[in-house]
Protein backbone atom coordinates (compact mmCIF):
# COMPACT_ATOMS: atom_id res chain seq x y z
CA UNK A 1 0.00 0.00 0.00
CA UNK A 2 1.13 2.83 -0.85
CA UNK A 3 2.25 6.34 1.50
CA UNK A 4 0.07 9.28 0.70
CA UNK A 5 0.10 13.06 1.77
CA UNK A 6 -2.28 15.68 2.86
CA UNK A 7 -1.39 19.28 2.79
CA UNK A 8 -3.29 21.04 5.14
CA UNK A 9 -3.69 24.43 6.23
CA UNK A 10 -3.98 25.59 1.99
CA UNK A 11 -4.61 29.43 1.47
CA UNK A 12 -3.84 30.08 -2.48
CA UNK A 13 -4.16 28.78 -5.67
CA UNK A 14 -0.21 28.38 -6.05
CA UNK A 15 -0.43 25.90 -3.22
CA UNK A 16 -3.40 23.79 -4.11
CA UNK A 17 -1.46 23.56 -7.18
CA UNK A 18 1.69 22.41 -6.36
CA UNK A 19 -0.11 20.07 -3.52
CA UNK A 20 -2.79 18.65 -6.81
CA UNK A 21 0.66 18.57 -9.03
CA UNK A 22 2.56 16.34 -6.98
CA UNK A 23 1.00 14.00 -6.02
CA UNK A 24 -0.84 14.88 -3.25
CA UNK A 25 -3.89 12.23 -2.06
CA UNK A 26 -5.40 15.20 0.17
CA UNK A 27 -5.72 19.00 0.51
CA UNK A 28 -6.44 20.69 3.56
CA UNK A 29 -8.33 24.16 4.20
CA UNK A 30 -8.41 25.51 8.19
CA UNK A 31 -11.71 26.82 9.33
CA UNK A 32 -10.95 27.95 12.75
CA UNK A 33 -10.77 31.98 13.23
CA UNK A 34 -7.71 31.64 15.69
CA UNK A 35 -5.06 29.77 13.06
CA UNK A 36 -3.33 31.69 11.02
CA UNK A 37 -4.49 29.47 8.33
CA UNK A 38 -7.32 30.55 8.42
CA UNK A 39 -9.57 30.92 5.20
CA UNK A 40 -12.93 31.90 4.07
CA UNK A 41 -15.08 28.75 2.87
CA UNK A 42 -16.06 30.83 -0.86
CA UNK A 43 -12.13 31.41 -1.06
CA UNK A 44 -11.49 27.97 -0.70
CA UNK A 45 -14.26 26.75 -3.24
CA UNK A 46 -12.57 28.51 -5.69
CA UNK A 47 -9.69 26.72 -5.67
CA UNK A 48 -9.59 24.06 -8.11
CA UNK A 49 -8.94 20.55 -7.46
CA UNK A 50 -9.14 16.96 -9.54
CA UNK A 51 -12.12 14.42 -8.42
CA UNK A 52 -9.74 11.86 -7.08
CA UNK A 53 -8.23 14.74 -4.51
CA UNK A 54 -9.49 14.78 -0.99
CA UNK A 55 -10.63 18.35 0.13
CA UNK A 56 -11.01 18.25 4.07
CA UNK A 57 -12.14 20.92 6.07
CA UNK A 58 -10.11 21.50 9.29
CA UNK A 59 -12.44 22.74 12.31
CA UNK A 60 -12.15 23.17 16.04
CA UNK A 61 -15.64 22.37 17.97
CA UNK A 62 -17.54 24.16 15.12
CA UNK A 63 -20.84 24.65 15.37
CA UNK A 64 -23.70 23.39 13.01
CA UNK A 65 -24.00 26.92 10.47
CA UNK A 66 -20.19 26.77 9.86
CA UNK A 67 -19.72 23.08 9.17
CA UNK A 68 -22.77 23.64 6.51
CA UNK A 69 -21.80 26.45 5.21
CA UNK A 70 -18.10 25.18 5.12
CA UNK A 71 -18.93 21.91 3.63
CA UNK A 72 -21.33 23.62 0.91
CA UNK A 73 -18.94 26.68 0.12
CA UNK A 74 -15.61 24.80 0.11
CA UNK A 75 -16.81 21.48 -1.72
CA UNK A 76 -15.54 19.37 1.25
CA UNK A 77 -15.04 15.75 0.97
CA UNK A 78 -14.34 15.38 4.36
CA UNK A 79 -13.99 17.29 7.77
CA UNK A 80 -11.29 16.77 10.50
CA UNK A 81 -12.31 17.65 13.76
CA UNK A 82 -9.35 19.09 16.10
CA UNK A 83 -11.23 19.90 18.95
CA UNK A 84 -12.92 18.18 22.17
CA UNK A 85 -15.63 16.73 19.63
CA UNK A 86 -17.61 13.39 21.14
CA UNK A 87 -17.79 10.26 19.64
CA UNK A 88 -21.47 10.90 19.49
CA UNK A 89 -21.29 14.62 17.91
CA UNK A 90 -18.42 13.28 15.52
CA UNK A 91 -21.47 10.30 14.11
CA UNK A 92 -23.97 13.17 14.31
CA UNK A 93 -21.72 15.05 12.03
CA UNK A 94 -21.19 12.27 9.68
CA UNK A 95 -24.58 10.83 9.22
CA UNK A 96 -26.03 14.90 8.91
CA UNK A 97 -23.31 15.83 6.18
CA UNK A 98 -22.62 12.74 4.35
CA UNK A 99 -18.94 13.12 4.29
CA UNK A 100 -16.25 11.48 6.09
CA UNK A 101 -15.17 12.71 9.76
CA UNK A 102 -11.51 12.45 10.70
CA UNK A 103 -11.05 12.86 14.43
CA UNK A 104 -7.56 14.29 15.64
CA UNK A 105 -6.53 12.62 18.88
CA UNK A 106 -3.60 14.16 20.54
CA UNK A 107 -0.86 12.21 21.61
CA UNK A 108 1.89 12.76 23.91
CA UNK A 109 2.58 9.17 25.74
CA UNK A 110 1.07 5.63 24.77
CA UNK A 111 -1.94 6.15 27.13
CA UNK A 112 -2.90 8.52 25.08
CA UNK A 113 -3.70 6.55 22.02
CA UNK A 114 -6.45 4.98 23.86
CA UNK A 115 -8.76 7.57 23.13
CA UNK A 116 -8.95 6.46 19.64
CA UNK A 117 -10.63 3.52 19.97
CA UNK A 118 -13.38 5.71 21.40
CA UNK A 119 -14.29 7.00 18.05
CA UNK A 120 -14.19 3.25 16.78
CA UNK A 121 -18.14 3.48 14.95
CA UNK A 122 -18.07 7.54 15.18
CA UNK A 123 -15.47 9.04 12.83
CA UNK A 124 -13.76 7.37 9.52
CA UNK A 125 -10.14 8.21 10.49
CA UNK A 126 -8.11 9.22 13.35
CA UNK A 127 -5.17 11.66 13.08
CA UNK A 128 -2.67 10.96 15.42
CA UNK A 129 -0.94 14.59 15.99
CA UNK A 130 1.45 16.03 18.79
CA UNK A 131 -0.44 17.26 21.84
CA UNK A 132 0.25 21.12 21.99
CA UNK A 133 0.83 23.30 25.07
CA UNK A 134 -2.58 24.18 27.35
CA UNK A 135 -3.80 27.45 25.46
CA UNK A 136 -2.25 27.15 22.75
CA UNK A 137 -3.57 26.40 19.19
CA UNK A 138 -4.29 22.43 18.87
CA UNK A 139 -2.23 21.93 15.67
CA UNK A 140 -0.33 23.08 13.16
CA UNK A 141 2.98 24.16 15.42
CA UNK A 142 4.91 22.07 14.15
CA UNK A 143 5.67 19.72 17.10
CA UNK A 144 6.15 16.08 16.96
CA UNK A 145 5.40 13.11 19.49
CA UNK A 146 7.58 10.00 20.09
CA UNK A 147 6.69 8.00 16.40
CA UNK A 148 7.52 4.70 18.51
CA UNK A 149 4.57 4.98 20.39
CA UNK A 150 2.50 3.49 17.73
CA UNK A 151 4.76 0.70 16.68
CA UNK A 152 2.66 -2.20 17.30
CA UNK A 153 -0.24 0.00 18.31
CA UNK A 154 -3.61 -2.36 17.52
CA UNK A 155 -5.44 0.81 15.53
CA UNK A 156 -9.38 0.70 15.70
CA UNK A 157 -9.60 2.56 12.62
CA UNK A 158 -7.46 3.85 9.25
CA UNK A 159 -5.11 6.73 10.10
CA UNK A 160 -2.62 9.19 9.73
CA UNK A 161 -0.08 10.77 11.24
CA UNK A 162 0.58 14.27 12.13
CA UNK A 163 2.81 16.84 13.70
CA UNK A 164 6.26 17.37 12.86
CA UNK A 165 6.64 15.96 9.95
CA UNK A 166 8.93 17.42 7.25
CA UNK A 167 11.01 16.33 3.93
CA UNK A 168 13.61 15.25 5.65
CA UNK A 169 12.28 12.94 8.14
CA UNK A 170 9.26 11.69 6.58
CA UNK A 171 10.69 8.61 5.74
CA UNK A 172 11.90 7.86 9.41
CA UNK A 173 8.84 8.48 10.32
CA UNK A 174 6.78 6.38 8.38
CA UNK A 175 9.23 3.69 9.27
CA UNK A 176 8.79 3.98 12.62
CA UNK A 177 5.07 3.85 12.97
CA UNK A 178 4.06 1.74 9.75
CA UNK A 179 1.65 5.41 8.78
CA UNK A 180 0.60 5.04 4.93
CA UNK A 181 -1.20 8.44 4.91
CA UNK A 182 0.94 11.94 6.57
CA UNK A 183 -0.70 14.97 6.85
CA UNK A 184 1.74 17.98 7.26
CA UNK A 185 0.99 21.95 7.42
CA UNK A 186 4.00 24.51 9.23
CA UNK A 187 6.62 21.96 7.86
CA UNK A 188 6.16 23.32 4.19
CA UNK A 189 6.21 26.59 4.98
CA UNK A 190 7.93 29.68 5.07
CA UNK A 191 6.58 31.38 7.74
CA UNK A 192 3.16 30.76 9.96
CA UNK A 193 0.12 30.56 7.23
CA UNK A 194 2.60 30.70 4.36
CA UNK A 195 3.17 27.81 1.98
CA UNK A 196 6.12 27.29 0.18
CA UNK A 197 5.25 25.90 -3.36
CA UNK A 198 8.97 24.55 -3.21
CA UNK A 199 9.06 22.56 0.17
CA UNK A 200 5.73 21.32 -0.67
CA UNK A 201 6.79 19.79 -4.03
CA UNK A 202 10.14 18.51 -2.34
CA UNK A 203 7.71 16.79 0.55
CA UNK A 204 5.31 15.34 -1.80
CA UNK A 205 8.30 13.48 -3.72
CA UNK A 206 10.19 12.11 -0.81
CA UNK A 207 6.77 10.78 0.22
CA UNK A 208 6.51 8.96 -3.21
CA UNK A 209 9.65 7.81 -3.10
CA UNK A 210 8.93 5.17 0.35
Amino acid sequence: MPVTAKICGLSTPEAVDAAVRHGASHVGFVFFPKSPRDIEPERAGRFATPERTGRIGVFVDPDDALLVHAAAAARLTGVQLHGAESPERCATIRDWLGLEVWKAVPVRTRDDLEAARRYKGAADRILYDAKTPRGTLPGGMGLRFDWRLLDGFDHPLPWALSGGVTEANVAEAVGISGARLVDISSGVESAPGVKDVDKIAAFCQAVARL
